[in-house]
């Protein structure tokens, strides 16, 4: 089977346990299925080095994305009106398994979730590397840039659903110091939870581009409601939080430090972690202080326990 047939059945296989999960009644799982898919799918349509897909499949495959999203809202606000139904998602079943040779009109009318461009960690180190070279050479590209999508609002989530005896967390994410704060252009967070193989348990989050800057701080005041209970996380699991802003030179987004927190320090109240240099290390095996300075992400936490 060739590594594109590989890639469909996988997207199959994750489509089927999310409808599985939902036709069950299994929402929180349902959600987590329909948005991990959807982050797949997003990143198979921003990809630039992949040949596999024509530009009008990358279309269709985003469009999936956008119902999936769609799903995933309207199990998470059920006095949602314009629901989007389960019988509905179903009918994306076919097109998913025949993506290579589908070419009807999509069901429904929907657009693909705006593109932003994501970077690999080694492309991003190139980039910005040249970035550098040209500065010291004083050889900065004089182009005119292309206008920039607007700011992110962000992919924050509502909280889930409470469930008797189980633990739910929100963490706010107050600020972030960085010695050259002021010079961070539309500045966000990517907030994810992996398992200790780097491997997304939950759906990925980003806040909204934060406006207040204060001397060495960027203030962010959001909050983050993690999408599954505290005792459903797996063992060995850790919260990153990954601070990332515009280069315009280069016109990407560059990630320029990470932060985790690992699941014995989820306790109720304030906690200030350490930053650390990139590239983000989601299995936590070679971390590098970003710098020597008293300088770190400021969080504070809530446990929403129903008894």
């Amino acid at each position: 089977m060739s590594d594109v047939n590989k890639t469909i059945q996988k997207w199959h296989a994750s489509f089927s346990k999310g409808t599985d999960f939902d036709s069950w009644g299994q929402l929180v799982e349902a959600i987590d299925e329909y948005q991990i898919l959807a982050r797949q799918l997003q990143k198979e349509v921003q990809s630039t080095n992949s040949t596999d897909f024509s530009e009008d499949q990358k279309k269709t495959l985003g469009k999936i994305a956008t119902c999936l999203e769609m799903r995933s809202a309207s199990l998470q606000c059920t006095q949602s009106k314009e629901e989007f139904k389960l019988e509905d998602l179903k009918k994306l079943e076919t097109i998913i398994t025949n993506i290579l040779t589908f070419n009807k009109e999509f069901p429904f009318d929907v657009q693909p979730v705006p593109l932003r461009k994501i970077l690999a960690p080694g492309e991003e180190e190139n980039l910005e590397l040249e970035e550098e070279e040209d500065a010291a050479a004083g050889t900065g590209s004089t182009e005119a840039f292309s206008p920039r999508a607007p700011a992110s609002q962000g992919t924050l989530l509502p909280r889930l659903p409470s469930e008797p005896g189980m633990t739910l967390l929100t963490i706010k994410i107050e600020k972030i110091g960085l010695k050259d704060a002021g010079q961070c252009i539309d500045p966000y967070m990517t907030i994810s939870v992996k398992d200790v193989n780097g491997i997304d348990v939950n759906p990925v989050q980003d806040t909204p581009v934060a406006t207040r800057k204060e001397d060495t701080y960027i203030h962010f005041n959001v909050d983050v409601e993690i999408q599954r209970h505290v005792e459903k996380l797996p063992k060995g699991a850790a919260i990153f939080f990954e601070f990332k802003h515009y280069k315009p030179k280069k016109r990407f987004t560059s990630t320029k430090c990470f932060a985790f927190m690992e699941m014995d320090e989820i306790k109720p109240g304030p906690i200030v972690i350490e930053l650390y240099k990139k590239p983000t290390d989601f299995k936590r095996k070679k971390l590098q202080l970003l710098t020597k300075k008293p300088l770190y992400l400021h969080l504070h936490q809530t446990l929403h326990k129903d008894s």
